[in-house]
Parts: structure tokens; C-alpha cells; sequence
């Protein structure tokens, strides 16, 4: 769910970077705002793969808890910044409910709280390297 929700907002902001001009230009031109998109998919990617790597463990029948919490922190916590910097880009339009920002900001918090904080999941990890 995280991840999904980082995604759609990355996805809003490139769009909107795009489309938003400023002096004469888009801010997509602006190299903060490079910055920010490619931090966040990369982040985002990172994130995917680790998901990916959780199930693959899964799939195979082995030992899955430090995976899985591993891809839950790093989601969660990955998500939680592309909303707040898609939230950025969009300047004052970010809180409006003109655009669905608002609602990603608000629901990806949520993610990082329920089904284990991201403290839990730091235990879990942690559990699982110190088990090794």
C-alpha cells in the first residue's frame, strides 16, 4: 500500500512539474526539482525490489520475518517522503483537494504506523540479523 501511494504521488508531482510553468519555464526544469523526483523514485525503486525480494523468500518457503520487515520500514518510510516532496513541488496546491496530494499525504501516514511502527519493524530486523 505504501509503495503504491509513493508512486501515484511521484507520479502527480513529475506530471505537474512538467506542466507548471515558472519564469518563462517548467519547474521540472529546476534542479531541486530533479533532485526531488530522483531521489524519491530511486527510494521508491529500492523500495519495490525489497518488497520483491520479501515475497521471493516467502514463495520459497524459507524464513521471511526480517525480509518482510525490512521492505515494510523502507516502504512506508520511502512513501512518507515522496508525499511529503510531492507536496512540495505543488506548493500551496499540494493541500488543496484540487489535487489528489492531499488525500496521499494524508493516507500514507498511516502506513507507517499500522500493522507494526516502523520502531516494531526496527525490532524485528534487528531480532532477525542478531539471530544470525
Amino acid at each position: 500500500m505504501a509503495l503504491g501511494i509513493g508512486l501515484a504521488a511521484i507520479d502527480l508531482a513529475k506530471r505537474y512539474a512538467k506542466e507548471r510553468m515558472q519564469f518563462e519555464e517548467p519547474i521540472a526544469a529546476k534542479q531541486a526539482i530533479q533532485f526531488m523526483i530522483a531521489d524519491n523514485c530511486t527510494r521508491l525503486e529500492a523500495a519495490r525490489l525489497l518488497l520483491l525480494r520479501a515475497a521471493f523468500t516467502k514463495d520459497r518457503k524459507r524464513h521471511y520475518a526480517g525480509e518482510a520487515s525490512m521492505a515494510k520500514l523502507y516502504a512506508t518510510e520511502a512513501a512518507n517522503r515522496a508525499c511529503y516532496d510531492a507536496m512540495q513541488i505543488l506548493g500551496g496546491y499540494g493541500y488543496t483537494r484540487d489535487f489528489p496530494v492531499e488525500r496521499y499525504y494524508r493516507d500514507v501516514r498511516v502506513t507507517s504506523i499500522y500493522e507494526g511502527t516502523s520502531e516494531i519493524q526496527r525490532i524485528i530486523i534487528a531480532r532477525e540479523l542478531l539471530k544470525q
